[in-house]
């Protein structure tokens, strides 16, 4: 049985899982993001992410990155998010990167398929360039209307300044 904390990855750790899932003939998926409160939208997302090959690696921002996109943020370390996210059955590695966006991972990863959530056009997707030309595709899913971490803070915020 894998522990979470065996899924968490650094790059050069992930390099030999990567090589052995290709070995297997396994699709590779990638997706990224800050995932700071854990919630429905991001699950369905995950999981739905997941379901587009047969091995899902997250690149999961740092505690600084999130804080140069969102200010005010991570409300949760990264250690906690990256554990958070390397229990759920269907995340396969979780790697962090600190880089403005995730391009240099996705080189790293060369995943079969590139997945961001339906808000983003194929052409707003960082790493959509690489990963066709790589012979790889790029998809979007469908989001869970009424789900994001900004939502569920403004609503707590409200309720305890009310």
């Amino acid at each position: 049985m894998l522990w979470s904390k065996d899924k968490i990855f650094d790059r050069q750790q992930l390099l030999p899982t990567l090589a052995q899932w290709r070995e297997q003939g396994r699709k590779v998926v990638f997706t990224n993001g800050c995932f700071d409160l854990l919630h429905l939208g991001h699950v369905d997302y995950l999981e739905k992410a997941r379901h587009l090959g047969d091995a899902l690696v997250v690149g999961l921002n740092t505690d600084s990155s999130v804080s140069r996109l969102k200010p005010g943020r991570p409300l949760q370390d990264e250690v906690s998010r990256a554990r958070i996210l390397a229990s759920l059955l269907f995340v396969d590695a979780v790697v962090l990167f600190d880089e403005p966006t995730p391009l240099e991972l996705i080189t790293l990863v060369k995943p079969d398929i590139l997945v961001k959530g339906d808000d983003y056009p194929i052409s707003g997707i960082v790493g959509h360039e690489l990963v066709l030309a790589n012979g790889g595709q790029v998809l979007t899913v469908p989001l869970v209307a009424g789900y994001s971490t900004t939502g569920i803070v403004e609503r707590v915020q409200r309720l305890f300044t009310s």
